[in-house]
């Protein structure tokens, strides 16, 4: 079958358009990604349409590595499709070179974009399978969800999420979430800095004001941080980082692996601090304060002892 090279003759559907918007957003994703977010698993189908859409020149392919699937990202004219649709009318105090030069990026930044579209992909394959429940927003722009704390340091989340519940009452329930997806190659202090910045940002009441509240009502509108470690040897360790901060972050940060995030996002697999500390406290892992900057702890003992006692949370229990 001969596809139109022509944007104009392709029949733009709804479904097209929230996937370029997405992939606007997103700057990268996958064919699998794309499948499971915009096309209901219909692999058959998706991968038909997303030929299509290439054919008509609204995205592009680019090829990585043997092992790692290439990806996909907008071109020109699904950006210009998207501007004409009224689509990026927020995005209208950015010139269009600077939007086109954001599609490209190092292969060290598409790889890990890709791996925070995986976190993504997860958690919105999983929601469909818990009843009341649904992603109301999930970003991965940074640019769109940072913020200032009142040093006028800036965080740039790696993403941000919304659940929206269903109560028994028929009311709706808020969950909010910010997400750090481990980069192997950075320091745990990097994660450990950003948790006391979203600690900040909570109690100064910048993201009551984000939701259109005044500052003095931060207490209703909280927030949780989830991070994702690569491994549970940096879990731990970051864990235990956490504790060692003066004030200790105890609650507000639920860690878990990339393994388990990716298996079930919405199982049992969310660490807190405190239950961290709880767990070894009076045990030979018992975390401890220490006097200048923590090495990087190996201990498989203390892993296997994590494994078995430290309890794990589920983001949506009651």
């Amino acid at each position: 079958m001969a596809y139109q090279s022509d944007p104009q003759q392709l029949d733009i559907q709804p479904r097209d358009l929230a996937f370029l918007r997405d992939l606007f957003q997103s700057r990268v994703m996958t064919a699998a990604q794309a499948i499971t977010l915009h096309f209901d698993g219909k692999e058959h189908y998706a991968k038909k349409r997303i030929q299509q859409l290439k054919a008509a020149g609204l995205i592009e392919r680019r090829v990585r590595r043997v092992n790692e699937s290439a990806i996909l990202f907008l071109a020109e004219a699904g950006l210009k499709l998207l501007q004409a649709r009224g689509m990026l009318d927020e995005f209208s105090n950015f010139a269009l070179p600077a939007l086109l030069k954001r599609r490209l990026g190092s292969p060290l930044t598409d790889r890990h974009e890709i791996k925070v579209m995986d976190v993504k992909t997860a958690f919105h394959a999983s929601v469909r399978r818990i009843p009341g429940h649904l992603i109301s927003e999930f970003s991965t722009w940074p640019r769109q969800i940072e913020f200032t704390v009142s040093t006028g340091e800036i965080v740039k989340p790696d993403g941000f999420m919304r659940i929206a519940e269903r109560t028994s009452d028929s009311s709706i329930a808020d969950h909010a979430f910010f997400l750090e997806i481990d980069r192997s190659t950075e320091k745990l202090e990097t994660l450990v800095f950003k948790a006391a910045r979203y600690a900040a940002y909570y109690r100064s009441g910048g993201f009551a004001e984000r939701n259109g509240a005044p500052l003095s009502s931060y207490a209703k509108h909280p927030f949780r941080v989830l991070m994702i470690l690569d491994s549970a040897e940096r879990r731990n360790n970051l864990l235990g980082r956490l504790l060692q901060r003066f004030p200790s972050i105890l609650t507000q940060v639920h860690v878990a692996t990339f393994e388990e995030v990716m298996a079930d996002p919405f199982g049992a697999i969310w660490i807190r601090p405190v239950d961290y500390r709880n767990a070894l406290r009076r045990t030979a892992f018992e975390v401890r304060q220490v006097h200048g900057r923590a090495g990087y702890r190996r201990d498989l003992a203390r892993d296997v002892f994590v494994q078995k006692s430290v309890p794990k949370r589920r983001l949506l229990a009651a």
